[in-house]
């Protein structure tokens, strides 16, 4: 069961690093977003999934430690500059996660940092949150850059299902 949980966190990593915003496939389809120049790359993948790891791996102890519960999950994102496909390496990135009923009606969801996450020698962001209920989440994610005046904010609607 560990070596499957490692091996599928494995994969959801390797998968937000392959991508890559040039790909003419690839449209605004939920998990990929453009705005202001940039792209972002939205992946939202169980707690669980990094849970077991010794504690020596990076994995266990980022962002203060792994989360227990089925209703933990880490959110992480990939950034790269639209115009040429660059990494985006040195950015403050926080995301705000609302379950999107209390968004529509003004309540305010919780905002973290997503720390940046070294994986397979490239830059990711991410952090842990709390997504309870079933149904759509909006995930706001502000990118920092310091050449920028002001952030650039992608908003994405995730499906949320604890089945």
């Amino acid at each position: 069961m560990r070596r499957e949980r490692t091996l599928s966190f494995m994969f959801a990593a390797t998968l937000l690093w392959v991508l890559a915003p040039g790909d003419p496939v690839v449209a605004d389809d939920g998990s990929y977003k453009t705005a202001g120049g940039l792209a972002v790359y939205l992946g939202v993948l169980p707690a669980a999934m990094v849970q077991g790891h010794s504690k020596d791996r990076p994995e266990e102890t980022m962002h203060g430690g792994v989360p227990r519960g089925r209703h933990a999950f880490h959110v992480v994102a990939a950034v790269f500059e639209v115009e040429n496909g660059a990494r985006i390496e040195h950015a403050a990135v926080e995301a705000s996660v609302t379950p999107l009923a209390d968004a529509i009606a003004h309540v305010a969801g919780v905002t973290r940092r997503l720390e940046p996450m070294v994986i397979a020698g490239t830059v990711t962001y991410g952090n842990y949150f709390t997504m309870r209920g079933d149904g759509p989440y909006r995930i706001a994610v502000a990118i920092h850059r310091a050449e920028a005046a002001k952030p650039v904010t992608l908003e994405f609607t995730y499906d949320h299902q604890t089945r």
